[in-house]
């Protein structure tokens, strides 16, 4: 059998529970009596009970009735908190973003874009993920988080790829590297030179190989002596002056490579692109839209060394 009971039915069935008369419950609901009469009918006549008995003086509720007011009353509470929950969400009054991008991204350029947001809507909670470019397509196709903010790694097809910032290649040296002191590199000029790598799982080690195939560049990635896995292990091995590194300037711009320097390379000027990651057909909440705006508007006038956007 069809069930068309609807939270209107029963909620005209609590209100003159709760009020013992027709007229009275049909006052403060703002239907005709009539149209109450009709509502109450249509809802005895699905269950195949009475649940109200009508006398000259007042409406009582009859033994059905009686144990179906709580589970009417626990209904309609349901789903006046879910409506509600779904509002707040709507208007932001309320909810959770999560965001997927490299510890460099987490660590240098979205702080002051989370600080400007708690302020704004400050009863939305917000979750950081930092992890390799692979992990972070994995956890948007997860939908552990909402989007993400890393290279394309894999070219995923489930995922929907916007660039959003163009992040230049340079070359890491430690303090006292007889490059140190200059302004730019050519990449021919490192070519000689003892080289330090992530490790391939690592987003920038695959952009790096590519790099070296599209440029006829000779970057040292085959069979590469010493590898580190993350970007601050990196940092402390180029500081033993064991060899120098090739890396974009966010990740070389975090607190690890303070003593270190970065060199833009150039002939060819070559740059890696940040992408907003998120997945395809998937609607982001407003909250997380809201967030995503601020990043955009963030990155558009963005000042971070080496970077451009991508229009530029």
């Amino acid at each position: 059998m069809t069930n068309n009971i609807s939270i209107r039915h029963l909620r005209a069935f609590v209100e003159i529970a709760s009020c013992g008369s027709f007229t009275r419950a049909a006052e403060n609901l703002h239907l005709t009596q009539s149209t109450l009469t009709a509502t109450i009918k249509q809802l005895e006549d699905q269950a195949c009970l009475k649940l109200l008995d009508r006398t000259t003086r007042r409406v009582l509720l009859t033994g059905e009735g009686e144990t179906f007011l709580p589970v009417a009353e626990k209904l309609i509470s349901d789903f006046d908190t879910a409506f509600n929950d779904l509002h707040a969400t709507a208007t932001q009054q309320q909810g959770q973003i999560g965001v997927a991008a490299s510890p460099s991204m987490i660590s240098r350029v979205l702080p002051p874009i989370i600080k400007a947001y708690h302020l704004d809507s400050p009863k939305i909670g917000i979750y950081l993920r930092d992890d390799n470019a692979s992990g972070i397509e994995q956890r948007v196709l997860e939908n552990e988080v909402d989007f993400g903010l890393g290279g394309n790694h894999s070219n995923q097809p489930e995922l929907s790829y916007t660039p959003v910032l163009k992040d230049r290649y340079g070359v890491v040296v430690p303090s006292g590297h007889h490059l140190a002191e200059k302004a730019i590199i050519r990449w021919d000029e490192i070519s000689s030179l003892p080289q330090l790598h992530l490790t391939e799982d690592t987003g920038t080690r695959s952009q790096l190989r590519k790099l070296e195939k599209e440029n006829d560049l000779d970057l040292q990635l085959q069979g590469a002596g010493i590898e580190v896995s993350t970007p601050a292990g990196l940092a402390e091995l180029i500081k033993t002056g064991l060899g120098i590194s090739l890396l974009p300037s966010l990740a070389a711009s975090t607190r690890s490579f303070d003593e270190l320097h970065f060199i833009p390379l150039d002939e060819p000027a070559l740059f890696r692109e940040i992408c907003i990651i998120s997945r395809k057909g998937r609607s982001l909440s407003p909250a997380a839209e809201s967030l995503l705006q601020m990043i955009n508007e963030h990155f558009s006038a963005t000042n971070l060394p080496q970077f451009v956007r991508t229009e530029d």
